[in-house]
């Protein structure tokens, strides 16, 4: 509740801040247009709240289209906000530069209507930009070397999948896109750490037959992500088992007695009732330690936070969740309250963590400087060394 209190009063903000933009650079006097323009963009903000209360009523292609429409907006208001802000500020430094040193600077000053056009059309081509960048699929690969795979195992792939968004969005097109980079890279496990639904899944429960069909020879594994929860946790449980994941909530396997891989909930299901019993309550350390220690250990967590505790009992935990930002420079604000928010990073006890930008994207399907990826992992034999 406190994260969409926020957004929505963010977004409103922004909103607020066009508001005064359009009323200052055209000179909106009348009471009528004030209202008229006032009362529009009240229903854009709300426009999130409205596409997923539509979809669980609406017609599939209606609720596509004002959802395209509500969220392309959003990332065009973002855009817009963060360009004109930066000009109001780089306007009130020159100003205080020309009080300071006594010199007219009118004529570096950027205007109302020059800032709001420069805004606007950089606002538009970026979000076009960055529709065009979020179609892509880069393959990230990451290979780790390990003296913990048994004896005459030399190599294991693991396909990695985060953060696809599976909505009212992105829907089939997008899903075989993926599979098809999975199917080709032909791992021996495939795991999904969350989020691989979006809020709005009334309109993608046939997709579940096309993932069951691929597979991988050690099997499938997944972890439930905020957007889980936020969907509904009994759908999206299901669609995931029905998908052909084993969902892991709280508990870890062995896998043929080759590699540990262990699975939590996302902390978003503490708050939201979920169906039995919630097996968040168990520690990372108290699940990690049951399993046998000479054995490679994966974590799967849809967040990439690190329990200090857990440090030394897995050898990669694997995160989502970050999106790196998704549009720059949200990026910013992600890396300085995760530390990791994409990519490799060792920690300490021997462990380490990979933290994905995710395949798909959440709200508007725009990536600016944060590009998707499945992420391929090898895991390699390492002869241990002989004293």
């Amino acid at each position: 509740m406190v994260i969409f209190l926020i957004f929505y009063s963010l977004y409103g903000l922004g909103h607020f801040y066009l508001f005064l933009k359009l009323k200052s650079t055209f000179s909106i006097s009348s009471t009528l247009n004030i209202t008229t323009i006032a009362f529009l963009l009240l229903m854009m903000t709300l426009s999130p709240f409205f596409v997923h209360l539509y979809s669980f009523k609406g017609p599939a292609n209606r609720v596509r289209a004002f959802a395209y429409i509500g969220y392309m907006w959003l990332s065009v208001l973002l855009i817009f906000c963060i360009i004109a802000f930066s000009i109001d500020v780089s306007n009130l430094l020159i100003r205080i530069g020309g009080f300071i040193f006594e010199k007219d600077m009118s004529k570096v000053i950027i205007y109302p209507s020059q800032a709001f056009t420069v805004s606007v059309v950089h606002a538009i081509a970026l979000t076009i930009y960055g529709y065009i960048k979020a179609k892509g699929l880069p393959v990230e690969r990451l290979t780790i070397k390990t003296t913990k795979l048994p004896e005459g195992i030399n190599k294991l792939i693991i396909a990695h999948i985060s953060d696809l968004h599976l909505g009212i969005i992105l829907r089939g097109e997008r899903l075989e896109k993926v599979l098809k980079v999975i199917e080709s890279e032909k791992p021996d496990i495939i795991v999904s750490t969350g989020d691989i639904l979006d809020a709005e899944i009334n309109h993608v429960d046939y997709l579940t037959e096309r993932l069951n069909i691929v597979n991988a020879r050690l099997g499938k594994f997944a972890v439930t992500g905020n957007h889980e929860f936020y969907g509904g946790i009994k759908h999206s449980l299901m669609f995931l088992q029905n998908a052909g994941f084993t969902v892991l909530r709280g508990e870890g396997i062995t896998v043929e007695n080759l590699i540990n891989i262990t699975g939590v909930d996302d902390p978003t299901g503490r708050h939201i009732k979920s169906s039995g019993t919630n097996p968040s309550n168990v520690s990372e350390k108290e699940i990690l330690s049951k399993l046998p220690p000479h054995l490679f250990t994966i974590l799967l967590k849809h967040r990439p936070r690190i329990d200090d505790n857990s440090l030394g009992f897995f050898d990669l935990q694997l995160s989502g969740h970050t999106h790196k930002g998704q549009i720059f420079p949200i990026g910013i604000v992600t890396k300085l309250i995760y530390g990791t928010h994409s990519g490799y990073s060792k920690l300490p006890g021997g462990s380490a963590i990979y933290v994905s930008r995710g395949a798909g994207t959440a709200g508007p399907p725009v990536r600016l400087l944060a590009l998707p990826e499945i992420t391929i992992i090898e895991i390699i034999r390492e002869k241990p060394d002989i004293c």
